[in-house]
């Protein structure tokens, strides 16, 4: 048995009466804690994580209006992505409710509660619907959300990511999405941001075939999140450095000897080039 198929199990048991269903924390060690986006709806706080069965410590919760994901980059995924490589989380679940008031508000009627707070409208982005993430159903949403997230490249392919929708009355939860089926050999679409780290990659590829001279010379601060990063100039510049030492350690070419391989004379315009394609 799966985690969230244990989940489910314990949520029968709830609605059908049984306070104390719970999952066995202690034999889905491996799976938890899980980390889940809601809506930031007041009438899900008594709900969450108890329908689940699980314990406060082992869920992860992230919330927005609408429980919405709007791009596989978006500050949402950075959420996730953090909740994963930093919290811990093994497993994602968008969970959805009934009687969500996001999906019930139009366009315009958002712009005039937004006009009676003091928004003016030529201040909010062109596509209302497309910035706000406004939805028809809470499950087409859920399912939205759940591509996303499953075509991200923050994400890693083996992390199993569920969508839900919980009832607001009652508690109990609809299985929209099982993130068992078929999730490590779902084929995720590059994305730009990904492209742009396997350019890089392709980059440091380069160099490692330099050699460990280059290696040795090119000095690559640790950075923490937060922290001023260099920029690419200046990445480019240690690049020229170590072109350069590397061409005064190989030495002038002997008298009679063929020329050498491309890579040495033009190593700074290479690693130039290389840079700004990444850049891209």
């Amino acid at each position: 048995m799966h985690l969230f198929e244990a989940i489910v199990a314990a949520n029968r048991r709830r609605v059908a009466g049984e306070k104390s269903a719970s999952v066995p924390v202690a034999e889905f060690g491996a799976a938890l804690p899980i980390a889940a986006l809601t809506c930031i709806d007041v009438r899900l706080n008594h709900l969450l994580p108890d329908m689940l069965g699980l314990p406060e410590e082992q869920f992860i919760w992230l919330r927005n209006a609408g429980n919405i994901v709007t791009g596989p980059v978006s500050s949402t995924m950075r959420s996730l992505a953090m909740a994963c490589a930093i919290k811990g989380a093994r497993e994602i679940a968008i969970i959805g409710h009934s009687d969500c008031l996001v999906g019930k508000t139009t366009a315009m009627q958002l712009l005039d509660r937004l006009a009676a707070l003091g928004v003016e409208r030529r201040r909010l982005p062109e596509n209302l619907v497309e910035y706000f993430g406004l939805f028809g159903t809470e499950r087409q949403n859920v399912l939205k959300a759940v591509d996303f997230v499953r075509a991200s490249p923050l994400i890693g392919a083996r992390v199993p990511v569920h969508g839900l929708v919980i009832d607001l009355k009652s508690g109990q939860l609809e299985w929209l999405v099982n993130g068992y089926q078929g999730f490590q050999s779902v084929a995720r679409p590059v994305s730009k941001v990904g492209r742009m780290l396997q350019k890089a990659d392709d980059t440091l590829e380069t160099l490692g075939q330099i050699g460990s001279l280059a290696v040795g010379e090119l000095k690559f601060p640790e950075t923490k999140i937060g922290e001023i990063v260099q920029t690419g100039h200046d990445w480019v510049h240690k690049a020229e450095q170590a072109a350069t030492v590397i061409e005064d350690k190989v030495g002038p070419k002997p008298a009679g000897a063929s020329d050498p391989p491309p890579l040495l004379p033009s190593l700074a315009d290479r690693l130039k080039a290389a840079t700004r394609r990444t850049q891209k």
